[in-house]
C-alpha cells in the first residue's frame, strides 16, 4: 500500500468518446477541460486520466466488460476513490460500476454541481445550488439499488439511498424543494429592490462574460483592484461581483464579472443559475472576454454567444469582444493575433495578466457608452423636487422654465439616462 494524505480524495476522469453521438466533442479537449473542472474541487488529486472510445453506451454498465475489468484493475492498482465520468451516467450503470469498482462515481452534471456547491457565495446562489442539488438528487431514486445503507455518500450530498427509503425520500425532496422557492422568491425580491436602487445610481453597468477560464477575474481584478478570487481554475466565479470602475474620460461605470459559461452545462444546470447572470441582462455594454490560446476557442465563443441569446440579451447593446492571453502565444503568433483583431470592428487584443492592450479596451467601453444624446422638453408638476435636483445634479438640464403647475426643462439626455429617471 502506498501511504497519501487521507484528507485527499484520489480521483480518475475519464472521457467516454462515444462514437454514436451526433455531437462530438473533441476527444482531447474534452478529457482536458474535464481534469480542469475535477481541479476546480478542493481536496481532490487527480492520479489518472484517458480516454474511452465507445462505439455506443451499454444500458446496464456504460462500457463493454473487457473494458470494466481493465479500468477496474487499474483503479484498484491506483488506489482511486473517485471516478468522474465526463457525460451522463444514468442511475442503474452508476450503482453497477461504483459495486464493480468499489469506488463513488460523479458524472459530469454531479461533479459541476459539486463545484456549484463549493463557490456559491451569495444567499441566492447557494438557494440556487441547493435546488439543482436536490433536482438531480431526486433523479437518482431508483428502484434498482441493492444496498441499503441511508446515504451513498460523495464529496456533497450527492448520493441514492437505499431502496426500502425512496418513496420516504422523494417526499421528503419535494417537500424541501417547495420551501427552498418560498425562500428563494423572498431572496429574490430582495435583490429586484436592490437593482431599483441601483438603477437610481447614474452608473452604466458593463458585464463581463466568457467561457470559463478564460480570464475575466482576472481583468476584473487588474481595472478595480479587487481580489476577487482569480485562480486558474473553472468555474472560479459564481456569483456576480460587481465593483465601480473610473474610466480615462472621469465618467464611473459598474463593472461586473459573471460566471463562467461551459459547453453541455445541464439543462438544469442553466436554469438554476440563470439568475447569476441576470446582471448581463441590465447591462449598458457586454464585454466578451475570450482565451485566445485555447485550441478550442472558437467553439468556446460559439457557446458563449449561443447561452447569451438564450437568456434574451437585446441586440441593441453594444458588446465587444476581448481576445486575452495573447501572452500566451508565441511572438509570431501573437503579433498575426494582434493584426487579425485589429482589423475587426469591436475586436481587441489583449492580456489581462500582463496589461498589454488594456488602454484600447477602456477607449472602446467609452466609446460604446458615448451613446446619441436626443433633445427632449419634460413637465415636472410641484413635488417632484428630488426628480428635478436628479437631473440637474447629472448635467442633463439645458433650460428650465416655471409654470402654474410646476417646471418645464428642456433636457440633453440619452436613453439611458431616460430609463434611469423613469426609475426614481
Amino acid at each position: 500500500m502506498r501511504s497519501h494524505d487521507p484528507h485527499v480524495t484520489r480521483a480518475w476522469v475519464l472521457h467516454p468518446d462515444i462514437k454514436s453521438d451526433r455531437v462530438r466533442r473533441e476527444a482531447k479537449s474534452a478529457l482536458d477541460e474535464a481534469v480542469a473542472l475535477a481541479a476546480a474541487l478542493p481536496d481532490l488529486e487527480v492520479v489518472g486520466q484517458e480516454v474511452v472510445p465507445l462505439p455506443r453506451p451499454q444500458p446496464g454498465m456504460l462500457f463493454g466488460s473487457g473494458k470494466i475489468e481493465d479500468l477496474g484493475a487499474r483503479l484498484k492498482a491506483a488506489e482511486v476513490e473517485l471516478v468522474l465520468v465526463d457525460g451522463p451516467v444514468t442511475p442503474v450503470q452508476q450503482r453497477n460500476l461504483e459495486k464493480e469498482w468499489g469506488v463513488k462515481l460523479l458524472d459530469r452534471t454531479g461533479l459541476i454541481l459539486e463545484i456549484f456547491s463549493d463557490r456559491a457565495a451569495t444567499r441566492e446562489g447557494v438557494l440556487q445550488v441547493e435546488m439543482a442539488h436536490l433536482s438531480y438528487q431526486r433523479t437518482r431514486l431508483v428502484r434498482a439499488w441493492t444496498h441499503l445503507e441511508r446515504q451513498r455518500g460523495g464529496l456533497g450530498f450527492v448520493g441514492g439511498p437505499g431502496e426500502t427509503q425512496i418513496e420516504a425520500d422523494r417526499r421528503a425532496i419535494d417537500d424541501q424543494l417547495v420551501r427552498l422557492r418560498r425562500q428563494l422568491d423572498k431572496v429574490v425580491k430582495t435583490r429586484e429592490l436592490h437593482r431599483k436602487a441601483r438603477a437610481k445610481v447614474p452608473y452604466p453597468i458593463v458585464a463581463l462574460v466568457g467561457y470559463t477560464n478564460a480570464g475575466k477575474s482576472t481583468l476584473f481584478n487588474r481595472l478595480t483592484g479587487a481580489e476577487v478570487l482569480a485562480k486558474d481554475m473553472l468555474f472560479a466565479t459564481l456569483d456576480p461581483t460587481m465593483r465601480a470602475v473610473r474610466l480615462p474620460t472621469g465618467a464611473d461605470v459598474i463593472l461586473s464579472d459573471t460566471v463562467g459559461f461551459i459547453s453541455d452545462l445541464p439543462t438544469e444546470l442553466v436554469a438554476a443559475f440563470r439568475a447569476t447572470l441576470e446582471e448581463v441582462l441590465a447591462a449598458d455594454v457586454i464585454v466578451h472576454v475570450r482565451d485566445i490560446s485555447h485550441a478550442e476557442t472558437e467553439g468556446q465563443a460559439e457557446d458563449v454567444r449561443t447561452i447569451l441569446d438564450s437568456l434574451g440579451v437585446d441586440t441593441s447593446v453594444p458588446q465587444i469582444e476581448l481576445w486575452n492571453k495573447i501572452d500566451l502565444l508565441d511572438p509570431d503568433e501573437a503579433e498575426a493575433t494582434r493584426q487579425r483583431a485589429a482589423r475587426l470592428d469591436d475586436v481587441f487584443a489583449l492580456s489581462a495578466w500582463t496589461g498589454e492592450g488594456l488602454d484600447s479596451c477602456l477607449d472602446a467601453i467609452t466609446a460604446a457608452l458615448a451613446e446619441e444624446r436626443r433633445q427632449e422638453e419634460v413637465a415636472l408638476p410641484f413635488g417632484q423636487e428630488r426628480q428635478r435636483a436628479w437631473l440637474f445634479e447629472k448635467g442633463l438640464v439645458e433650460h428650465e422654465a416655471q409654470t402654474e403647475d410646476g417646471y418645464r426643462l428642456t433636457l440633453n439626455w440619452s436613453r439611458r439616462d431616460r430609463e434611469r429617471f423613469h426609475a426614481l
